[in-house]
């Protein structure tokens, strides 16, 4: 199973995961472009995704809700609290 994070203005909205069989069994980043076609073909052309790793493997950390996604680090960033 992959997940991916769909994200709007840099801030994760919700995160889905994807079967392998889904993307071909293939691994990150060969998976990406897959899973992110089959989003858009599912929730709209005008959605914008990204792979995440559970296991913390790329982009920092795995996306959660409300989380931003820093494109300059290509990383997902906890919300800051006071």
């Amino acid at each position: 199973m992959a997940h991916f994070a769909r994200i709007k203005n840099n801030i994760v909205q919700q995160v889905i995961v994807v079967n392998n069989e889904v993307l071909e069994n293939k691994e990150f980043p060969e998976s990406e472009s897959i899973g992110i076609a089959f989003c858009k073909e599912t929730f709209g052309e005008d959605t914008e995704w990204l792979q995440t790793s559970y296991n913390n493997n790329y982009r920092g950390r795995f996306a959660c809700n409300e989380y931003t996604y820093d494109p300059i680090k290509d990383e997902f960033v906890e919300p800051v609290t006071e």
